[in-house]
């Protein structure tokens, strides 16, 4: 394989690997619409949060992937305990894990095309505040709240408890006690994030905790890590490659009698002019070699010589050898070719084959909320969901 088609195997291979992790992720058909929204978070004595979150969810279609029969909603990583249903159309509320850390809510019934369900949940959520985070003597907290990659949100509401918060990021309007976020008609998958800082007295805060990611960012890290790394890993590949390359092709040369190692013969001959044409009279100018009229020739005599003072003129051309002005020697450089090489050159071609597990990272699937399941062709799973969940009850 020639270096060009390294080199070309190299971009296409870059540009799968980045095409496969970081293109837009399949989009299927818009099943839902989140009508309201509502986040409310209350920092406890111990400085754990308790998250309330209140949705309003409309279903849009309920012909191509089924009824619904539960949701998903992002939680800001695994440190999360007492899910606690708030509505009784709720038969369970628990921690969930796939691809991402999320509140697995299974209603009650099924809802279809047309219907609204209201439905309300909270739960205790620790390690998302870091004490002396940017400033001694101050803490932290970080917080984005769960959204939903292929659902639109009319309307969003995130609530914080402004009680003993020094400062906080963005601002906003404080309403009821309350730090009051508003959004309206965000586009699936957009969110935000929002920082409070307490004093580090004014809770019981930890010094040995810090803010960690959910399970889906942990694993898009990792991916992006993996990206790296198989960059940093070809490019030193294939910089070696070129520079054997170049070796070999030096070697070559050097070998094959090209390039400054060859060998050469000079031979040297002094040459006597006329002065003027024999055959005309016209005299002879510099350079002349025949005469421009009669084209006779304008050589007197001319042989080669071997002296010691012919030896001082090493480059080919013609130049002046003695006083007399029609007296030149002319140096001819001759390469000497080598004997011929005969060369047997087998190389094995190594073709790395991948086995691709293909890892489909469902929109709802990473951190954000949604239904739930990862198919192209069934990308909610409504319907195996629906089998599978009747027949454990």
């Amino acid at each position: 394989m020639t270096a060009k088609r390294y080199s070309a195997f190299f971009v296409l291979a870059f540009t799968f690997l980045f095409t496969l992790l970081f293109a837009e992720k399949y989009k299927a058909a818009q099943l839902d619409e989140i009508l309201d929204y509502e986040v409310d978070a209350y920092v406890n004595d111990d400085a754990t949060v308790t998250l309330t979150y209140s949705v309003l969810w409309e279903v849009l279609d309920s012909d191509s992937e089924g009824p619904l029969t539960w949701v998903k909603v992002g939680v800001p990583n695994i440190h999360c305990r007492n899910f606690t249903p708030l509505t009784d159309n709720i038969d369970s509320v628990s921690y969930y894990s796939d691809g991402g850390s999320f509140a697995r809510v299974d209603l009650d019934d099924e809802y279809y095309e047309g219907e609204t369900v209201f439905f309300s949940f909270s739960l205790v959520q620790d390690y998302i505040y870091q004490v002396n985070k940017l400033e001694d003597g101050y803490t932290v907290y970080e917080f984005t709240p769960g959204w939903f990659d292929d659902v639109p949100v009319d309307h969003m509401t995130l609530r914080w408890s402004a009680d003993k918060a020094y400062s906080w990021d963005p601002s906003c309007l404080v309403k009821d006690g309350a730090l009051t976020y508003e959004k309206y008609d965000m586009a699936p998958g957009e969110t935000f994030t929002i920082s409070v800082t307490y004093p580090n007295d004014a809770y019981a805060f930890d010094m040995s905790k810090t803010i960690e990611k959910g399970a889906e960012d942990e694993e898009e890290d990792f991916f992006i890590g993996l990206v790296a790394t198989i960059i940093l890993v070809m490019i030193p590949i294939f910089a070696i490659r070129g520079l054997v390359s170049l070796i070999h092709k030096a070697a070559y040369k050097a070998g094959a009698g090209f390039g400054n190692g060859q060998k050469t013969k000079i031979t040297r001959t002094k040459i006597v002019y006329f002065e003027s044409c024999p055959g005309c009279g016209a005299v002879r100018q510099e350079g002349q070699t025949e005469c421009s009229f009669c084209k006779h020739s304008l050589i007197k005599s001319e042989e080669i010589i071997e002296e010691k003072e012919a030896e001082r003129f090493k480059e080919a051309g013609e130049f002046k050898y003695t006083d007399s002005p029609n007296t030149y020697i002319r140096v001819a450089v001759i390469p000497i070719p080598r004997p011929t090489r005969s060369y047997s050159s087998h190389r094995t071609s190594s073709c790395v084959h991948s086995s691709c597990a293909c890892a489909c990272a469902c929109a709802c699937a990473c951190a954000g909320g949604g239904r739930a399941g990862c198919s192209t062709k069934d990308f909610y799973k409504t319907n195996f969901r629906t089998k599978y969940l009747n027949s454990m009850k």
